[in-house]
């Protein structure tokens, strides 16, 4: 009998698996996916809890004490909310250090991201050598944060600084410009605007996606540079100025290593830069009153946290998606 002619067995048919078991080998592999991506974030969510989230809780029990490094954290007295009454009613020096704050980030954060998003349009060109210029461009950025380029730029502003050397030539007199109150916050506020590199980087991120194909149709429509630019460029560019908009506010606020060294420290001359910053410092670390610096760590947090809500707010207003879909 050859194997053609061999009759054929009829298979057993295979029992279908049930639904139950399934759901089970499905939930299981989940599991170990989930297991896996919790491992893989440990170290992220301990940095989160033990660097961030436990000293935060911390600082927030501390702002309704009297606690002082000088003493343990169990021997601090609780105080409710007189560490924020005086803040709000007997420190004239907190009113003093957000008025300096607040007028340092209305006029350093829009000319910066002014001068950033110029010098991007000007970067924006095909030419040869254009990389260096704009590695040369972002430079202050990388170093602008340091305690080296804030001692650098104080002595160029002192009263034998390079900036004086500079004006002698053309016959113009120079000053202290660090020492005097009245152009002390003003030479921090440029300092700032020099480092305009990370959102010059952005923005010409953002002006390589504008399509050519539109400043092509406006020029056959005799449509003129600044109509270009106020009707093309700045709508396309809407999203990225928002995301600039909202980290340099954020930022802006934030500044504390330039006052603190142009100043030794003391927010002088006059307390003309006391940053909000340096105020909350010398209370914790020079007053060594660790409660009250707390209770002003916890009304900034709060406030930048409205003014960033505002930004997102105010945001759909203005900021126009490519899309078209609200975001």
């Amino acid at each position: 009998m050859t194997m053609a002619q061999m009759p054929v067995r009829p298979t057993a048919p295979v029992p279908p698996v049930p639904a139950a078991h399934r759901r089970g080998r499905v939930a299981r592999r989940r599991g170990r996916e989930d297991l896996a991506g919790y491992v893989f974030l440990s170290p992220w969510l301990l940095g989160l809890l033990g660097i961030t989230a436990i000293p935060m809780l911390i600082s927030l029990y501390l702002s309704f004490t009297d606690y002082s490094p000088l003493i343990p954290v169990t021997e601090s007295n609780w105080v409710g909310l007189e560490n924020y009454r005086r803040m709000f009613t007997a420190d004239p020096q907190y009113w003093h250090a957000v008025r300096v704050t607040v007028t340092f980030a209305l006029v350093a954060v829009p000319l910066k991201l002014a001068a950033a998003l110029g010098v991007a349009m000007l970067l924006n060109k095909a030419m040869r050598g254009i990389s260096a210029f704009r590695g040369l461009f972002y430079l202050p950025s990388l170093l602008g944060g340091s305690v080296a380029v804030a001692i650098v730029w104080r002595s160029m502003f002192n009263a034998d600084g390079a900036v004086n050397s500079f004006l002698s030539l053309f016959g113009i007199k120079g000053q202290a410009w660090v020492n005097d109150p009245t152009w002390a916050l003003p030479t921090l506020m440029l300092l700032a605007i020099w480092q305009f590199g990370a959102p010059m980087v952005i923005f010409l991120a953002g002006l390589k996606q504008v399509p050519i194909e539109l400043y092509e149709a406006a020029s056959v429509d005799g449509a003129s540079a600044w109509r270009k630019f106020a009707h093309i460029t700045l709508p396309m560019l809407s999203p990225v100025i928002f995301f600039n908009l909202v980290l340099e506010t954020i930022h802006g606020f934030q500044g504390f290593t330039s006052a603190f060294v142009l100043s030794n420290g003391t927010g002088g001359p006059v307390d003309s830069t006391l940053m909000y910053t340096l105020r909350l410092y010398n209370a914790g670390f020079v007053e060594l009153n660790m409660g009250y610096a707390s209770a002003m760590a916890w009304v900034f947090l709060l406030v930048v946290g409205a003014i960033t809500v505002v930004l997102f707010s105010t945001g759909r207003f203005w900021v126009h998606y490519s899309d078209s879909e609200e975001k």
